[in-house]
C-alpha cells in the first residue's frame, strides 16, 4: 500500500521555441485541463476553488502552492474534519521566494525612482505559503518550509520524518514547490501519515517515481 495518500503534480515552462508556457496538470494520476497555460493557476482558481479573494493578492509562489493544496484537500475529501495539531505542513523548495523577490528587487534598484512595496516585501519569506495553507484549514501542526539546494528525495524524506517526532502531529500536507515566475514552477505535493517513520527509504522511492 502506497505511503502517499493523494498527490498533485504541476509544471509550467516556457519553450524554447517560441516561448510559448507548455503545462502539466495530474490530480492523483488524472490530468486536469485548464483554459490556457499562460494564465494557469488563475484558470485553476477560477474554475475549481473561486472563493479566497486573497488569492489575487500573493505573489506566483503563493498561488501554485494555495491552488494545488486546494485541489489536493479535495480530492481527499475530508475538508469538514476538525485537524487542529494533528495535521502540519511541511514544504521544500530550491528557489525560496525568487519570484518575489525580483519583482521586489525591481522596487529598490534604481535610487531616483525607489518605492519599495510592502504588497511585495512580505512575499520574500517562502513560509508565507505554509501559513497561508494552515490558516485556511485550520491546521495547527508544524509549519516549516525547508530550502535545499536541488530537489532531493532523501532530505524530503528524511525532514518528513523529523516532523513527525512531534506525537501530537498524525498527518502532513508536504512535497515540493518551486516558483521562479509565473509561467516557470515545478510543484509536487502530497498527503502522508505518521506510517511512513520508519520507512524513508520507501517514501524516497515512491517520490522519486511521481517527480519524473
Amino acid at each position: 500500500m502506497s505511503l502517499i495518500k493523494h498527490y498533485i503534480r504541476i509544471k509550467c515552462s516556457k519553450t524554447c521555441y517560441g516561448g510559448i508556457p507548455e503545462y502539466q496538470v495530474t490530480l492523483d494520476g488524472e490530468k486536469i485541463e485548464a483554459a490556457g497555460a499562460d494564465t494557469l493557476l488563475t484558470d485553476l482558481y477560477k474554475a475549481r476553488i473561486g472563493d479566497y479573494p486573497k488569492f489575487y493578492k500573493m505573489d506566483p509562489l503563493c498561488r501554485l502552492g494555495f491552488v494545488a493544496s486546494e485541489l489536493l484537500l479535495n480530492a481527499e475529501n475530508r475538508r469538514e474534519e476538525q485537524f487542529g495539531e494533528s495535521r502540519g505542513v511541511v514544504l521544500f523548495n530550491a528557489a525560496s521566494s525568487l519570484a518575489d523577490d525580483r519583482n521586489y528587487q525591481e522596487t529598490i534598484k534604481d535610487p531616483d525612482a525607489f518605492f519599495p512595496s510592502p504588497s511585495l516585501f512580505v512575499y520574500t519569506l517562502p513560509n508565507v505559503l505554509t501559513g497561508e495553507i494552515a490558516i485556511r484549514n485550520h491546521y495547527y501542526g508544524e509549519t516549516n518550509f525547508i530550502v535545499l539546494p536541488h530537489f532531493d528525495c532523501a532530505a524530503m524524506a528524511d525532514g518528513i520524518r523529523m516532523s513527525f517526532t512531534d506525537r501530537d502531529l498524525r498527518s502532513l500536507l508536504t512535497g515540493w514547490v518551486d516558483c521562479y515566475s509565473e509561467t516557470s514552477f515545478d510543484l509536487l505535493l502530497f498527503l502522508v501519515d505518521s506510517e511512513v517513520v520508519g520507512r524513508e527509504v520507501e517514501l524516497q522511492h515512491e517520490i522519486e517515481k511521481l517527480a519524473k
